[in-house]
C-alpha cells in the first residue's frame, strides 16, 4: 500500500498546482521541469522512426458505418453550436437505454446522466467536485496515470492496492489484488474508492469477490464509487459486471464510461457519467467550468452506435479478440512470458526471460532493435513500487490484424544476445 504526495521542490513550501498535477502523474523532475507523458514520448519515437506503433491505445481502423455516418449527418443538418451543458438529450436518452438494455439499471436521463468531454473530463470533474485537500482516493495499481494527476491537483492523497503479477495465467486472474491489503487501504479519510474495470493496462476483470467488497469497505467508510467502465464492451469471455449493479452500491457510484473504445472514435472525446441525482449535479456544478459542452455533432452519432443491435457488440469484442491472440502468439513465440488479457486493448509481456531487465530501456531501445513501440508498466505504478514491474512492458492490440502480424515478426526478432 503506497500514500502518494507529491513531493516538494528545493526551496519551496509548497507546490505550485500545475507543479502538484505533473507530480501526481510522476512527471515532475527536481528542477521543476515536467516531462512528457510517456505516451507522447513513444508515439513521438514511432513516428521519427517508423516503428509500428503498439504503445498508445487507440485504433488504426474506423467505427462502425452507421455511427460515421450519423456524425456526418448531424453537420450537414447544423447540429454544430453549443449542446446542453448536460449533453443532447438524444445522447442521454441512448445511454439511459444502454443502461437498462445491457445491466438492468433504471436510469433518468434528464436528471442522471451527464455528457462529457471524454471519460478523463468526467473523472476531473467528480474528483474535483468531492475530493477535498487531505482526503484519500483508494485505486489499484498499477493505474492509469490521470488518476495520480487528478487527485493530486485536487489535493488529495492517492493510496494504491497492488494488482499482482503472474505470468503464464491465460487468463482474467493473472492480475489480482489482496482483498486485506484493500481493506487496509480504504479508511475513515478515505472519500473515494476509483475502481477501473475491465482494467487498464492489466487488461483483468475484477470478480464479483472484489467488486462486493469494495461496497462493503464502502458503506462502512460512507465513502463514494467511481468507475471507469470505457472498456465494457470489449471484456472477451463473460460479460463486464458494473459495480453499480450490486446491492447497496448504485446510491453511492458514479459509473463513468465513453464511446471512444468502443466505437473505435477515441478522437472524439464523448463520454458520460451515470449516477443519482444529487450526485450528477454536484459532477455538474464542475463540469461546466471545464468545457461546459462538446462534440455537439458526435452527440446523436454515439446516440446511433449505443442503439446498435447486440451483435455488433458482440462482434466487436470477438475480432479484438482475434486480434489480441494473434499478438500473444508472437510474443510468446519471441520468448515474452505473457498474462493473457481478458478485455481491453493491452497485452503485458514480461521482457525478463529473454535477458532484459528493464522494461523502460528496452521500450526506448525497441525502435532501433524490432521497429515496434511499447510502453513500460512502470509508468502505471508509484516509484516505489516499480522494482515488482521492471520488466513488464505493454503492448496495444487494437490495431489491424497484418499490423499486429508484422509487428509480431519483427518481435521474433529479438533475444537474450540483444541485452548484452
Amino acid at each position: 500500500m503506497t500514500d502518494a504526495a507529491a513531493p516538494d521542490l528545493p526551496g519551496r513550501d509548497r507546490l505550485a498546482p500545475w507543479q502538484r498535477t505533473a507530480a501526481g502523474a510522476g512527471l515532475l523532475a527536481a528542477d521543476g521541469s515536467v516531462r512528457e507523458t510517456i505516451f507522447a514520448e513513444m508515439s513521438a519515437i514511432a513516428a521519427r522512426t517508423g516503428a509500428i506503433n503498439l504503445g498508445q491505445g487507440f485504433p488504426d481502423e474506423d467505427g462502425p458505418a452507421e455511427v460515421l455516418e450519423a456524425a456526418r449527418r448531424a453537420i450537414a443538418d447544423g447540429v454544430n453550436q453549443y449542446p446542453p451543458g448536460m449533453g443532447l438529450s438524444v445522447l442521454r436518452e441512448a445511454i439511459a437505454r444502454h443502461q437498462a438494455r445491457w445491466y438492468g439499471l433504471d436510469t433518468d436521463p434528464a436528471t442522471e446522466v451527464l455528457v462529457t468531454a471524454g471519460a478523463t473530463e468526467a473523472l476531473a470533474a467528480t474528483l474535483l467536485a468531492f475530493v477535498e485537500p487531505g482526503d484519500e482516493v483508494v485505486a489499484f495499481e498499477p493505474a492509469y496515470d490521470a488518476y495520480g494527476a487528478l487527485v493530486a491537483r485536487a489535493g488529495g492523497v492517492l493510496r494504491t492496492v497492488p494488482l499482482r503479477w503472474s505470468a503464464g495465467g491465460g487468463h482474467a486472474h493473472a492480475w489480482l489484488p489482496d482483498l486485506d491489503e484493500l481493506a487496509a487501504a480504504v479508511g475513515d479519510r478515505t472519500r473515494i474508492i476509483l475502481v477501473n474495470t475491465p482494467h487498464n493496462p492489466t487488461g483483468a476483470v475484477l470478480g464479483r469477490d472484489v467488486l462486493a467488497r469494495i461496497v462493503e469497505l464502502a458503506e462502512r467508510h460512507d465513502a463514494l464509487i467511481v468507475t471507469d467502465e470505457v472498456y465494457e464492451h470489449l471484456v472477451f469471455d463473460g460479460a463486464h459486471v458494473p459495480i453499480a449493479t450490486l446491492p447497496g452500491a448504485r446510491e453511492r457510484t458514479i459509473t463513468i464510461s465513453s464511446a471512444g473504445k468502443t466505437f473505435s472514435a477515441t478522437g472524439w472525446k464523448i463520454g458520460w457519467a451515470v449516477a443519482p441525482e444529487p450526485l450528477i449535479t454536484a459532477v455538474l456544478a464542475v463540469k461546466q467550468y471545464l468545457t461546459y459542452a462538446n462534440g455537439a455533432p458526435f452527440q446523436p452519432a454515439i446516440a446511433t452506435g449505443l442503439d446498435l443491435p447486440d451483435a455488433f457488440f458482440t462482434e466487436a469484442a470477438a475480432a479484438l479478440r482475434a486480434k489480441r491472440d494473434v499478438l500473444a502468439e508472437g510474443l510468446v513465440s519471441a520468448g515474452f512470458e505473457i498474462a493473457l488479457p481478458a478485455a481491453g486493448y493491452f497485452v503485458v509481456a514480461d521482457a525478463a526471460p529473454l535477458g532484459f531487465a528493464d522494461g523502460e530501456d528496452l521500450c526506448g531501445r525497441l525502435p532501433e532493435l524490432a521497429g515496434v513501440v511499447g510502453v513500460p508498466v512502470s509508468a502505471f505504478v508509484r516509484p516505489d513500487r516499480r522494482a515488482g514491474v521492471a520488466s513488464l512492458v505493454r503492448f496495444a492490440f487494437c490495431k489491424r490484424l497484418e499490423v499486429l502480424e508484422e509487428a509480431s515478426t519483427r518481435l521474433a526478432g529479438l533475444d537474450a544476445a540483444n541485452a548484452r
